[in-house]
């Protein structure tokens, strides 16, 4: 069973989803610099001194111990711009090596 597992392990496809985890990670935290350092303040400028982050609607002020309740709607516009660069990303990555693996094939044609 060691064995075999060992093999599992070692296949490429293993190999190639852990490389593209951890790549995957790292450009998460690249994406969230960029929209909450650079996109955000940019935005926020334009639609007049905004901080993204401080868009809620109060449901509950704090009381006493009691933490306040809000819809933390800046959050979540935060985490779509995120997902909307990341998705664009991905986009032109696939676009690109499908013209990679286009072009390659029409040289073997030839």
């Amino acid at each position: 069973m060691l064995k075999e597992f060992k093999t599992f392990i070692a296949q490429g496809n293993v190999l190639d989803l852990a490389v593209g985890v951890i790549i995957g990670a790292a450009f998460g935290k690249i994406t969230t610099s960029l929209v909450d350092d650079i996109i955000n303040p940019i935005l926020g400028l334009v639609i007049g001194g905004v901080n993204f982050d401080d868009l809620k609607i109060v449901l509950r002020e704090a009381e006493g111990e009691a933490a306040e309740v809000a819809i933390r709607y800046g959050a979540f516009l935060n985490n779509v711009i995120q997902f909307l660069l990341i998705a664009w990303v991905i986009f032109l990555i696939v676009k690109f090596a499908n013209r990679v693996k286009l072009s390659e094939s029409m040289k073997k044609d030839e």
